[in-house]
């Protein structure tokens, strides 16, 4: 029997090995599924920047389950009663951006877990659906297989990333490299790669480790993800569906303009 993504993708992320993530910023859910398709181990679909309404972040959860992959969330700066609301349709994680100290990621926190460790409402309209758990199995395991992540992406963030870490309930974080580049720089630069942020990401995994919390970061392409993965992180997101959209169609273009290139150099004409 293939394993429930909902009940079991929080476990394996624990247990490893790395997990990868597929970025769905795009409205249709044709788009995350062939993504799914090609062996991504979940889908993270992107609230706060991308262009999802209700209506595809609810089909694109069915569809990652349907693909046996589990499905994450990612809310817009410090909405959170949306983090319950997705859960409640079967969420397996949420990502929450801008937590940048311990009363934030305490306020993420209650909206995230049942008693005692938050205060979330009850109401799991379509999770239940998909664990096919009774009300109390699921009220009395849900704050285990349900993520609570904290997206580290500034200056204050990563100083109080101990503090953050000891917040009960919280899961782990994960690094939001653009945005940490950018403060890091004073705004100087938007640069992924930058020295600083790979000092970050440093200190993320081992203050993660430390704390026994998931590290999990936002990659530009799959290299960076192998090379994070060999470090110590637990979930990695490769890109996401407009950036491989473009670099396959740049790749690919380029191969045929230089086919053509050469065969004008040949004397052809074209034809």
């Amino acid at each position: 029997m293939t394993a429930n993504p909902l009940l079991t993708f929080a476990d394996r992320l624990r247990k490893g090995p790395a997990a990868f993530a597929a970025w769905s910023g795009m409205r249709d859910p044709a788009v995350v599924e062939a993504m799914l398709a090609e062996g991504f181990d979940c889908a993270v679909f992107d609230w706060q920047h991308g262009f999802h309404d209700y209506a595809t972040i609810q089909a694109g959860i069915a569809s990652a389950h349907a693909a046996g992959a589990a499905a994450m969330v990612r809310i817009g700066v410090g909405q959170f009663a949306e983090a319950s609301r997705f859960l409640d349709w079967g969420a397996a994680g949420i990502i929450a951006p801008m937590i940048n100290s311990v009363a934030d990621a305490k306020t993420f926190v209650e909206f995230m877990k049942y008693p005692p460790h938050g205060a979330r409402s009850w109401g799991p309209a379509r999770a239940s659906n998909l664990t096919k758990l009774s009300g109390f199995d699921h009220l009395s395991r849900a704050n285990d297989f349900t993520l609570a992540i904290a997206m580290i992406e500034t200056r204050e963030a990563l100083a109080a990333l101990d503090d953050i870490l000891a917040v009960k309930g919280l899961d782990g974080v994960l690094v939001g490299p653009s945005d940490l580049s950018i403060t890091l720089t004073n705004g100087g630069v938007v640069d992924a790669n930058h020295k600083l942020v790979d000092e970050g990401l440093t200190k993320v995994v081992q203050a993660a480790r430390k704390h026994g919390k998931l590290a999990c970061a936002f990659c530009m392409d799959g290299t960076r993800a192998g090379e994070l993965a060999a470090r110590g992180y637990h979930l990695l997101t490769i890109g996401q569906d407009q950036i491989l959209l473009r670099l396959a169609s740049r790749q690919e273009l380029a191969k045929a303009r230089a086919g053509t290139d050469s065969a004008n150099l040949d004397g052809a004409d074209g034809y």
